[in-house]
């Protein structure tokens, strides 16, 4: 307590007041996958992004960091799919880009050798991108006399536009020295001098014309189970992303890829799904959003099913692949696609107009034109009861997702919404109650925390996420002496047990229909 040492009036500010609990986010999505390209410009240079969880928040900043739609992978699909679907926010983990590799240091950078100027034409300036990989395969410089002797003009062009121009260059001596220039200024090139003589660097100049970049490549490489799980240390690969805490669903739509590739069996398949349902596991408050393997028929997702053996309430499965128009390049053609990333889509959808506790089911799967598979009534009947999420298309009202099941064998988390419902509301309480440690384990402690989980619940509950006419009907919180005695004290715990009536969707209607004879008839 304060000293009063002098008569006076003393004002004091006591914290009494709540401390309200907020609802984290639901819709967050992680892409691990393959990718075009993996590289953005940081402070003038050019950076890897190879195996680092990058935000984006729309199509657009996916391009400009990952590129485009490319033949063989299936990450852009699974993007495009989920801002199409309603998807806002998610992270991009590229494991591998277009040529093959997964380590940024076996890729090597295109570069072409200009001779000088000089009747003897001896190797001069070697220029090679400053990103490692294909990509540098579409630079091309032009050099022209500058104006003075022995200067240039260096224009760096991409794909036919120039992007850098710089005048008047020397080679070496000067302000204006091509190494010193390009290592400071030009964010496209590296530049290196190749003539052996010091003295005879300063009378000697490239020869003009234009000079395309050439012998960027990576060295192609499997994707193995070890980088898509990558290292937390590092920042790569799944591990990446457990720093990251809004995350809330994974996708690993590549993974198909590579078993189409030849470069992992099935078995390998299931190695990386188990991987991404323990980091799940793990981390709490995430979902695996799993793809079934493609060419497959009802019976055989069955066999296979049973043969993975997943048992788990932070996954779910979907089936069969969609089919999408083919954004490749090739005008008029679709292609198959895993349907993973529409789902998650769908997933952030629901979460925004109806709320997390509504099932992600019954929902138009936007931009798919048909499916891999007719999946019929009979079949479905197969499929539902272990776990495996049917999308099934219904004369008049497309092509929708029609199924909510996680892969538990466990009834009380059977469904998603149920699963991701109570995710949502662990880490609520989790973050909201920081303030609950090291302060005084007493009863007035207790009765606040009471308080602001109650009214937290009771805000849920309003918003139709737990069963209920009345907030006593739909969940409890208990925080007392019963719950805290001094044994639990006396260790520095403090325990509060709350209970929760989630709403569960209706999954199967039934009508029951019978003849009546009216109301006036005997009998």
């Amino acid at each position: 307590m304060p000293s009063y040492l002098s008569p006076g009036v003393y004002v004091e500010e006591v914290d009494k007041g709540t401390k309200p609990i907020e609802s984290v986010g639901t819709a967050v999505a992680a892409f691990v996958g393959y990718t075009e390209r993996a590289s953005d410009v940081q402070n003038g240079q050019t950076v890897s992004l190879l195996g680092k969880p990058t935000l984006v928040t729309n199509w657009s900043q996916y391009v400009q960091k990952f590129g485009g739609f490319v033949d063989g992978i299936y990450l852009p699909d699974a993007v495009y799919g989920y801002f199409a679907n309603g998807g806002g926010r998610c992270y991009i983990v590229s494991v591998k880009t277009l040529g093959g590799s997964t380590d940024p240091a076996m890729a090597s950078p295109a570069e072409v050798t200009i001779k000088s100027a000089d009747e003897k034409a001896v190797p001069l300036l070697t220029f090679s991108a400053k990103e490692a990989g294909p990509t540098g395969n579409v630079i091309r410089t032009e050099i022209k006399p500058g104006d003075a002797p022995q200067t240039f003009t260096l224009n760096i062009s991409v794909g036919g536009e120039v992007k850098e121009s710089f005048e008047n260059l020397t080679i070496g001596k000067g302000e204006r020295d091509v190494a010193s220039v390009l290592k400071t200024q030009s964010k496209l090139l590296n530049v290196k001098v190749t003539a052996t003589k010091v003295d005879a660097k300063s009378e000697l100049a490239p020869a003009p014309g234009i000079y395309n970049l050439v012998g960027g490549d990576m060295k192609k490489t499997s994707v193995t189970l070890k980088d898509y799980q990558g290292s937390t240390a590092e920042r790569r690969g799944l591990g990446g992303l457990e720093p990251l805490d809004d995350v809330t669903m994974i996708c690993v739509p590549d993974l198909m890829s590579s078993y189409q590739a030849g470069e992992m069996d099935l078995r390998g398949v299931q190695a990386v799904q188990q991987a991404v349902i323990d980091y799940c596991e793990r981390v709490k408050y995430c979902f695996a959003i799993l793809d079934a393997p493609p060419g497959l028929m009802p019976q055989q997702v069955k066999e296979w099913r049973m043969q993975v053996n997943y048992d788990t309430t932070r996954a779910a499965l979907y089936y069969p692949w969609i089919e999408t128009a083919d954004m490749t390049g090739a005008n008029g053609r679709t292609r198959t696609v895993p349907p993973s990333g529409h789902i998650a889509g769908i997933y952030a959808r629901t979460d925004e107009t109806r709320g997390v506790h509504k099932a992600p089911a019954n929902e138009v799967v936007r931009g798919a034109l048909g499916l891999e598979v007719q999946v019929t009534k009979g079949e479905q009947d197969m499929l539902n009861p272990i776990g495996v999420n049917c999308v099934r298309p219904f004369p008049g009202r497309g092509i929708r997702v029609w199924g909510a099941r996680t892969l538990s064998s466990d009834p009380s988390w059977r469904y998603i919404n149920v699963r991701r419902l109570f995710n949502m509301i662990e880490e609520s309480i989790e973050r909201g109650t920081q303030w609950v440690v090291f302060e005084p384990n007493d009863s007035n402690l207790w009765a606040r925390v009471s308080r602001d989980i109650s009214a937290f619940l009771k805000l849920v509950w309003r918003s139709g996420a737990l069963f209920g006419t009345t907030p006593e009907q739909a969940f409890y919180v208990k925080c007392d002496e019963e719950t805290n005695p001094p044994e639990v004290r006396d260790v520095g715990q403090l325990i509060v047990e709350v209970g929760l009536s989630p709403v569960k969707p209706a999954e199967f209607v039934i009508f029951r229909i019978s003849q009546w004879a009216g109301p006036n008839a005997e009998g």
